[in-house]
C-alpha cells in the first residue's frame, strides 16, 4: 500500500510523542493489547481507544487481532502500523533538533515559548474522524456544514457564522469531525428525526459501561466510531447497525 494512503498530517501533526503512539509501540513489542495497556499503566479499554483513534486519524488499519492459539490470541501491527512508528521516530529526531535550535535562539533573544504548549492539545472526544467539507449551508444565523467521510458517508455539524469565518471553512477543505461517545446512540435500525446524523456500519467491539453497552461501530477498514446502545438491544459482533447523533454535537477541527 502506498505511503500516501496514510494521513500523516492528522495522525502525527500535533506530536510524534503522543501517548497513543506509546500504546502502539508497546503492542508491537508485547504482541497484545492487554500487554500494551499494562506497559502504559492504562486500562484495556483505553488502549483500544488509542488504537481506534490512531486508525481513524491515519485513515488505514494499524492493528489486526489474532484469535486463538495457546496464548489465547493477540494483536500485531499492520505494515502501515509499522510505517507510522518509523515516521514517528523520524519526527521525534527532527523535533529534538528543532528544539535545540530554538534553545540556542532563546539564549540570544527574550523569546517567550509559553504558547507552544497549545500545539500538543488533546481532547476528551473519543470520536475524531478525518473528513472533507462537502457543502456549507447558511440558515437563520447559523451554519450547517456537511462533511464527507473517507467511506463516502456524510456528517453534518451546526456552527455559528462567526465560527465559519474564523475557521475559513470551504468546500474541499480537510478537517476533523469530533464528537463525544456519549452523544452517539447505536441500534440495529434508527429512523432519523430532524437534524440527526446517521451512520451505518458493523459492530466491531462491545463492552459494558455505566452509560450502557459501549459499542465500536466499524464504518470501513481503519474507520470506526464509539457510542452507546441500550443493553436490551443485545447487539452482536459483526452485526449491521446504525449510529445516531445530533449535528450540534459535532465539533469541527482543522487539520493544518
Amino acid at each position: 500500500m502506498p505511503a500516501s494512503r496514510i494521513h500523516y498530517q492528522q495522525l502525527l501533526g500535533d506530536s510524534a510523542r503522543d501517548r497513543r503512539l506509546d500504546v502502539l509501540r508497546s503492542l508491537h513489542r508485547g504482541g497484545s493489547i492487554s500487554e500494551a495497556a499494562r506497559a502504559n499503566g492504562i486500562s484495556y479499554k483505553a488502549a483500544w481507544q488509542a488504537i481506534e483513534t490512531l486508525g481513524n486519524l491515519a485513515g488505514v488499519a494499524l492493528v489486526v487481532k489474532a484469535v486463538g492459539g495457546s496464548g489465547g490470541g493477540g494483536a500485531r501491527l499492520t505494515a502501515e502500523g509499522l510505517e507510522v512508528l518509523q515516521m514517528a521516530e523520524w519526527l521525534n529526531a527532527a523535533q529534538a533538533q528543532a528544539l535545540e535550535q530554538v534553545s540556542a535562539l532563546r539564549t540570544h533573544r527574550n523569546l517567550n515559548l509559553k504558547g507552544l504548549a497549545s500545539l500538543g492539545l488533546r481532547t476528551s472526544m473519543r470520536n475524531q474522524i478525518p473528513c472533507m467539507v462537502q457543502r456549507v449551508i447558511r440558515s437563520a444565523g447559523t451554519v450547517r456544514v456537511l462533511l464527507e467521510l473517507p467511506d463516502g458517508q456524510t456528517i453534518a455539524s451546526r456552527i455559528t457564522s462567526e465560527s465559519l469565518q474564523l475557521l475559513g471553512l470551504r468546500k474541499g477543505l480537510e478537517a476533523l469531525a469530533m464528537f463525544k461517545a456519549t452523544a452517539v446512540t447505536l441500534a440495529p435500525t434508527i429512523v432519523a428525526v430532524g437534524a440527526v446524523n446517521l451512520l451505518r456500519g458493523q459492530v466491531a467491539r462491545r463492552g459494558q459501561a455505566s452509560a450502557g453497552t459501549e459499542v465500536s461501530l466499524q464504518l470501513a477498514p481503519g474507520l470506526a466510531i464509539v457510542g452507546f446502545a441500550d443493553p436490551a438491544q443485545a447487539l452482536r459482533l459483526r452485526q449491521p447497525a446504525m449510529a445516531a447523533f445530533e449535528d450540534h454535537a459535532v465539533v469541527i477541527g482543522l487539520v493544518g
